[in-house]
């Protein structure tokens, strides 16, 4: 097993690897990124850096196409070789750790009282690498964690090969200066979505449909600024509703500032605990069963708003 290792010794990574396949699969480097969920700018620095490694260009650029040199087609087979074996060596490295306690990574949504539902079943390690939920559910994927509680969506379960069930919801509202806290049509407010796709890539795609679908306005920033203190004082500066990001579901506000309910529909956030499909300890299962127990409980009504490629869409009407 890893037989070929001998090529780590020039100083690449294995992530490197799987984004010289990645590229070279999609021979565009957006569609590469996408699929591999981190920012073009990134992919396009470890490509160089791996091909810096290697002392051989990978890859022929311009500003129209992507090609693989004839150095990098050479390799392209070996590198392929190298990551399924890595694979396979974590699958197997899993098989003999079903004593090892399961690793679970999270967003900024957790229960408190996880590890007492988990009781009895299995030990629970936490990860304290709190990253976005594209991130996470791709560290599932990988074998990083073995359960990651994240929002993902149809597309990305297919496209990740993981398994998810509900583990909670949110019911998002729209902040609003002023004293009136009464509910908000979802047409009269705005979403402030992120150029920073590295960070809020699930958010984007999430304020985006639910602009698309109920007529609310999409305006975009680049500063951070669609939670916490820079959030405020867009929302002041807006003059209107403005929905507000699951990450700040819980912060507490500034005085000069009121959550009204949005309705017509009212815009639902679904937190999933996701899995590799196929996994094959029977402790991640017993988990999964104790951690999604009390899911039938969770509201989602047909006043609700869901994407549509949401996974848990069929637990309720969604979208109006």
């Amino acid at each position: 097993m890893l037989g070929g290792c001998a090529y780590y010794a020039v100083g690449m990574e294995l992530r490197q690897l799987r984004y010289f396949v990645a590229v070279a699969d999609e021979l565009n480097f957006g569609r590469a990124a996408e699929r591999l969920r981190i920012a073009g700018p990134s992919l396009s620095q470890q490509i160089k850096a791996l091909e810096r490694d290697l002392k051989v260009e990978l890859f022929d650029r311009d500003r129209r196409s992507v090609r693989l040199t004839a150095a990098g087609a050479s390799l392209l087979p070996h590198a392929r070789s190298l990551v399924a074996e890595a694979d396979e060596f974590r699958r197997r490295a899993i098989g003999l750790s079903n004593s090892e306690p399961i690793r679970i990574g999270y967003v900024n949504w957790c229960p408190t009282d996880l590890a007492e539902r988990a009781a009895g079943v299995a030990q629970l390690r936490v990860d304290t690498w709190v990253m976005p939920s594209h991130a996470q559910a791709a560290r599932v994927a990988e074998g990083i964690l073995d359960l990651a509680i994240c929002w993902v969506q149809t597309d990305d379960l297919a496209e990740l090969s993981l398994e998810a069930r509900l583990m909670g919801v949110d019911r998002l509202f729209a902040l609003c200066v002023g004293a009136d806290d009464s509910p908000v049509p979802a047409k009269d407010t705005l979403v402030l979505v992120d150029s920073d796709t590295a960070s809020w890539e699930s958010w984007n795609r999430y304020g985006e449909q639910f602009a698309a679908d109920t007529g609310a306005r999409v305006m975009r920033t680049d500063d951070g600024g669609v939670t916490g203190p820079t959030f405020f004082e867009h929302v002041r500066q807006l003059g209107r509703p403005v929905l507000n990001n699951p990450r700040g579901q819980t912060a507490a506000l500034p005085r000069d500032l009121v959550r009204r309910p949005v309705i017509q529909p009212s815009p639902l956030w679904t937190w999933s605990l996701v899995w590799r499909r196929g996994e094959d300890n029977a402790a991640v299962h017993a988990v999964v069963d104790a951690l999604t127990r009390d899911a039938a409980t969770l509201g989602i009504d047909a006043a609700a708003w869901l994407p549509s490629t949401d996974p848990h869409q069929q637990r309720g009407q969604g979208r109006q």
